[in-house]
């Protein structure tokens, strides 16, 4: 792993929360776009070299609005950069994480991800990212 890519933050309202993190980080969000095979809208602030992800769910179906109604707005995941997502999703299932999805899907931001259930991880969804090339 590379570096911590981002910290995704699930929120009920994007627009409202992207009020607030632009007057909190003093700057506008450098994306915003819409991942319709997750059901979700993300805006994302770039920190140094890491990023805040902002998730709003756009249908009850979505991973993000069950994640509020069960535990409110707040930190969803972490993200690390991977080199090869393929190598690392093979690493750690040999050291016996479970991976949610062991096929990358395309996700936000022009990146390959794949998910490590919390239950492996303490507790934290941790997300894989690769820079689609």
């Amino acid at each position: 792993m590379k570096k911590i890519e981002h910290i995704g933050i699930a929120v009920k309202n994007i627009d409202e929360s992207n009020k607030i993190y632009s007057k909190l980080l003093n700057q506008n969000p450098y994306k915003i776009e819409e991942v319709l095979s997750e059901y979700v809208k993300t805006s994302f602030f770039k920190i140094g070299d890491s990023k805040i992800e902002l998730l709003e769910a756009t249908s009850s179906e979505s991973a993000i609005a069950k994640f509020i109604e069960k535990k409110g707005e707040g930190i969803h995941h972490i993200a690390f950069d991977v080199e090869d997502i393929h190598s690392e999703i093979s690493r750690l299932k040999k050291e016996g994480f479970v991976v949610l999805n062991e096929i990358p899907k395309k996700g936000a931001d022009n990146k390959w991800v794949c998910f490590v259930h919390p239950k492996s991880a303490n507790g934290v969804l941790i997300e894989l990212c690769q820079e689609i090339k």
